[in-house]
């Protein structure tokens, strides 16, 4: 388990005190997929640095347990340990960047064999741990290829490997897919899911993208500035974003798809129900009633249906009233009226 209780980072600038981070506190279990979200600024990265203290905290505790043998068997805190007890502790917590860090004079295999030899590994058993570690990101083939002659997501997955090396039980992954393309990002998401399944590697991701969130945590806290404003599974954030910089994360504009002439719009949230259920079809089909898609912004996670659409309602007074009904009539979906919609 990983325990922040009330985190705060200050940097001294030549304008004065910048505040980073302002009293963040969140619990993160073992095997957890947890994301953290937020636009550009709002301190993700930073916070992330903190967890394994490559940024010290200007204030609050880092708890971790099963990283370091205790007197207690209980957690210890990162930031009363000594350079030497931190040096150790930070074996079982690997990091991943968006840029790859891979050293570029040596071979993948050398690549992943680097922490390896740091910790004091011999070198056959770090070689046959590192072939391993390779077959694991499906690249078992790129053992003695450079990382200049690799893609983008082929770099990544070394650096995945390199990060499992010490055999890890914690995975920060720092706007680990920002720099691959949509098909690498999602082939990347996998491996770390996988992993997560695999070797029960607790992985925390941050990111500024909700569709990152939604393909694989399980858990996500939001931040604006600096404070984490919401926190909870991802279905319930997505079904109910609480805050106003949640709702804008989970329900952003929306692809526009037309512009029509409209009476009244409503904004329909789907609240995690079957994903496979399609509403505005069924709306016509047993209302006898149509309605204009004026922008959508739906996903599916694991089967169910989270996000939001806009709907333009009939000019009928007749045909609204019956949309409004049907609408507020079903399961697992919230209706809500949009009196400043302007096309």
């Amino acid at each position: 388990m990983i325990e922040l209780r009330h985190i705060s980072k200050i940097f001294p600038t030549a304008d004065g005190d910048f505040q980073a981070l302002s009293d963040i506190s969140l619990t993160i279990q073992d095997g957890d997929i947890f994301g953290i979200v937020g636009m550009s600024g709002a301190g993700k990265s930073t916070l992330v640095r903190c967890i394994n203290l490559l940024e010290r905290p200007t204030e609050g505790q880092v708890l971790m347990d099963g990283i370091l043998e205790t007197e207690d068997g209980g957690p210890v805190d990162l930031c009363s340990l000594s350079p030497a007890q931190l040096r150790q502790a930070r074996r079982s917590i690997s990091m991943i960047f968006q840029q790859f860090n891979l050293l570029m004079q040596r071979t993948c295999l050398n690549n992943i064999c680097f922490p390896m030899e740091i910790a004091g590994v011999p070198r056959a058993e770090a070689k046959k741990r590192a072939l391993e570690y390779l077959d694991i990101v499906g690249l078992p083939d790129k053992a003695n290829a450079y990382p200049a002659q690799l893609s983008g997501g082929q770099k990544q997955r070394i650096a995945i490997a390199r990060a499992l090396a010490s055999n890890p039980k914690v995975l920060l992954c720092d706007e680990a897919t920002s720099a691959l393309d949509p098909t690498t990002t999602r082939s990347i998401l996998k491996l770390i899911q996988d992993i997560n399944r695999r070797l029960g590697i607790t992985a925390i991701i941050i990111t500024h993208e909700m569709a990152v969130v939604e393909s694989i945590c399980t858990h996500v806290a939001i931040l604006e500035k600096g404070r984490m404003v919401e926190t909870g599974t991802v279905e319930e954030v997505f079904s109910n974003p609480k805050t106003e910089a949640g709702r804008r994360l989970v329900f952003p504009e929306g692809a526009n798809i037309d512009k029509f002439p409209v009476a009244g719009v409503v904004r329909v949230v789907f609240n995690g129900g079957s994903s496979y259920e399609p509403l505005i079809a069924s709306l016509a089909i047993d209302c006898g009633v149509k309605v204009n898609i004026l922008g959508a912004d739906t996903r599916n996670v694991n089967g169910k249906a989270f996000g939001s659409m806009l709907l333009g309602l009939p000019e009928d007074r007749n045909e609204a009233a019956k949309a409004m009904s049907y609408l507020r009539a079903q399961k697992d979906v919230t209706v809500e009226e949009v009196p400043d919609y302007h096309a």
